[in-house]
């Protein structure tokens, strides 16, 4: 079952968020590693920052989430992490599709650009990469990252906002 995440399941967005994340370890450049990956901090500013967590739910345990944040004309898939264990069993499709649902506007998508598997993931579900001109416009415009981040980073977008983009 897909459901909106509230206050209470913090902690297990946390803990979902830095189990899924250490796929990148070793992958993402290691200026760019943290441990934990996300700190409880970081996770409760991105919620009061307006990412919406949606989470993925079996017999009552959070097993994946996602999150959507609205910035100004955009909506920006956020947090994308399913449970190690639980990986390729379709959660994440799963989520994607409810969480495009969501919204009317065009959606981005931001990941690390060794993250090869996350691309994958994220064009099979009818997003493309933006060229590095636009990534760097759009990563500057709607994210609040770091220049190292943006350097090493790739944007994803929505085929059917694509055109949208000019790209």
């Amino acid at each position: 079952m897909i459901r909106e995440c509230n206050p209470n399941d913090n902690d297990i967005i946390f803990e979902i968020v830095n189990d899924a994340a250490q796929a990148y370890k070793g992958v993402i450049p290691d200026d760019c590693w943290n441990e934990p990956y996300m700190s409880k901090e970081e996770l409760l500013h991105e919620i009061k920052d307006g990412v919406k967590f949606w989470g993925y739910e079996v017999d009552g345990k959070l097993i994946g989430v996602m999150g959507l944040q609205d910035v100004d004309d955009v909506s920006l898939i956020r947090h994308a992490y399913v449970r190690t264990e639980k990986r390729n069993t379709g959660i994440g499709s799963k989520l994607i599709t409810h969480l495009k649902t969501l919204t009317n506007k065009p959606i981005l998508i931001g990941t690390w650009a060794a993250a090869d598997w996350a691309i994958r993931f994220y064009e099979k579900h009818g997003f493309k990469v933006v060229s590095i001109e636009d990534k760097d416009n759009l990563l500057r415009k709607y994210w609040n990252i770091s220049e190292r981040q943006v350097e090493t980073s790739v944007v994803l977008v929505d085929r059917k906002s694509f055109i949208f983009f000019g790209t």
